[in-house]
């Protein structure tokens, strides 16, 4: 048997050429996006193995590590106009793998366990809610009636934020704050990741960074970026506080964010009923 049976040239960017005809060849930039994908599960899959070793803190790195490449293929696809179908599907592949499998299992080998059977259920919980959270996005980007400004919300927490979000109680105990209480412990961040997954699936409106036109005066672009540097410095000298304080951030923003998706809501609905 010829080994083009057994591995057929993969494409994943082109439909299969006519029997008989040589394939097309593959630009090097529809392959780049979808290498970054593949990186991403391999740091979310290596953060689950060195979870199961007890090095916690690499493990969380790698999680995160993931959400940054997840970042970066959408806009280096676009960059490189090396979209395809084969590469939406496969990031949601990873997603699920990184986002929802990851940070479950990351929890219960730090403290879910000590929770039994109501820890296990609780890591069941979220990364369904993460895959309901997922389907449902997938769903929305065929949709054409959709309007345009609704690029600036996700609905429902998305997936590497969620990711963030769980991993909450492992920023903390990394700072130094412990209660001892490992069973309470348990307990309690069950819940609370159960509330995470609830937070993905819901149909909460949240920032999505991309189309939001967010414009500043002119006066506080400065600052601004005083700012950002400021905040990267923290980032490399304190990184766990920071996250810590940035996942507090991020909750602050929902109320506003639902807020201003409410606005532009009854803005769209008064120009539809205007005559």
């Amino acid at each position: 048997m010829s080994l083009d049976k057994l591995f057929p040239p993969f494409d994943p960017g082109h439909p299969d050429e006519p029997e008989g005809r040589s394939r097309r060849r593959i630009p090097f930039r529809r392959i780049v996006p979808n290498l970054i994908t593949i990186l991403a599960i391999c740091a979310g899959m290596t953060g689950v193995r060195l979870a199961f070793e007890a090095r916690f803190e690499l493990a969380v790195l790698m999680v995160l590590g993931a959400a940054v490449l997840d970042g970066i293929d959408g806009r280096v696809a676009r960059m490189l106009k090396g979209q395809s179908r084969f590469g939406a599907e496969m990031d949601s592949l990873a997603d699920i793998v990184n986002f929802g499998l990851a940070p479950a299992l990351l929890l219960y080998a730090f403290v879910l366990n000590e929770a039994g059977a109501f820890g296990w259920t609780a890591a069941l919980l979220y990364t369904t809610g993460c895959a309901l959270r997922l389907a449902r996005f997938n769903t929305m980007l065929d949709d054409p009636h959709r309007p345009k400004w609704h690029s600036a919300f996700f609905v429902g927490v998305p997936a590497p934020a969620g990711a963030g979000l769980a991993l909450l109680p492992m920023y903390v105990s990394f700072i130094g704050i412990d209660v001892h209480l490992p069973h309470v412990t348990a307990g309690f961040t069950a819940i609370y990741l159960v509330f995470v997954g609830l937070l993905m699936a819901s149909r909460i409106p949240t920032w999505s960074g991309k189309g939001a036109g967010i414009r500043v005066p002119r006066s506080t672009a400065i600052p601004i970026m005083m700012l950002m540097v400021f905040y990267v410095a923290m980032l490399v000298s304190y990184f766990w506080a920071t996250a810590t304080v940035t996942i507090i951030a991020y909750y602050v923003s929902i109320p506003f964010s639902w807020r201003e998706f409410s606005k532009r809501s009854r803005r769209e609905a008064r120009i539809s009923a205007a005559p």
